[in-house]
């Protein structure tokens, strides 16, 4: 099915569903006032493609119909309208060990806690876990940094409750990139049978995580004790200015004094400078 050309702002006539600039406009402020993901005019094929699945599994014919009763929806199924709204509207690219240097980098700001010589757990947040290739990165640098033995929490969260389940499976295809042979045979369970080529990640590691669903939009997060260490990397570019400090301002909260920032490639928050302080490549550093 050809993807719609909405660049006129008027309807196509060689796709499914009827499909406005009225109507992309419409999903542009809901995922921003839900999610505070701000979707430019370029998204039209992208926002048409992955709603039109919904469209397809709720019964509507138009995505008027369907924005109509998705804002109409209340109680728990429009929660999980909602819910499954959000999912289709995220992006989740990511893989093991992405963005390398975070991890040499993490190995080093993990010394301190070697041994207990810290005297207290680390504590680290991931913002997106998506499927799970990210913290379960930042386990494997803990574990090969700490040993086996360490005090480690890492709470890791998504607002897409999909990849999160995903996430929480722990089971990856055996080519996975990013993974070599000696952390394959360390940190992961090959499948037989049925499940070969898959390879799951074994408890011992899973033990150091808790997956939970969570909206940075939301007023409040209850995270538990302030954290060394956040991962916040490739979430900052789907919003806009207002929107970046508003969520930097709540990661600076439930950070500890000096706790380290790693963002992506992308981003830049040297204009938070009362927030945090540039302290390498694309890490900072809480002030």
């Amino acid at each position: 099915m050809p993807a719609p050309d909405l660049a006129s702002g008027t309807d196509s006539l060689d796709h499914e569903f009827s499909f406005s600039k009225a109507d992309f406009d419409r999903v542009r402020e809901l995922i921003y006032k839900h999610a505070g993901i701000s979707l430019h005019d370029g998204k039209h094929a992208m926002v048409y493609s992955r709603l039109s699945r919904r469209l397809r599994e709720t019964g509507h014919k138009s995505f008027g119909s369907y924005l109509q009763w998705l804002e109409a929806s209340t109680g728990p199924s429009g929660a999980a309208e909602w819910q499954e709204f959000v999912n289709c509207l995220t992006t989740n690219l990511t893989s093991f060990f992405r963005e390398e240097h975070h991890f040499h980098a993490l190995k080093d700001d993990l010394k301190p806690f070697a041994n207990g010589s810290a005297g207290k757990q680390v504590r680290i947040w991931c913002c997106a876990a998506s499927t799970g290739e990210e913290p379960y990165s930042i386990l494997m640098t803990c574990s090969e940094a700490l040993g086996a033995s360490a005090s480690v929490q890492l709470v890791s969260s998504d607002i897409d409750t999909n990849v999160l389940a995903t996430a929480k499976r722990g089971v990856y295809n055996a080519d996975a990139r990013g993974l070599d042979a000696t952390r394959l045979k360390t940190f992961f369970m090959r499948g037989t049978g049925a499940n070969s080529g898959k390879i799951r990640v074994k408890p011992e590691l899973q033990r150091w995580v808790e997956f939970r669903s969570l909206n940075l939009m939301d007023a409040q997060w209850q995270l538990g004790d302030p954290f060394h260490m956040v991962f916040c990397r490739n979430v900052m570019i789907y919003f806009d200015a207002p929107t970046q400090r508003k969520v930097l301002e709540r990661i600076h909260r439930v950070m500890r004094p000096g706790g380290l920032l790693f963002v992506g490639h992308s981003e830049n928050f040297t204009e938070a400078r009362d927030l945090f302080k540039l302290r390498g490549k694309t890490i900072y550093e809480r002030v």
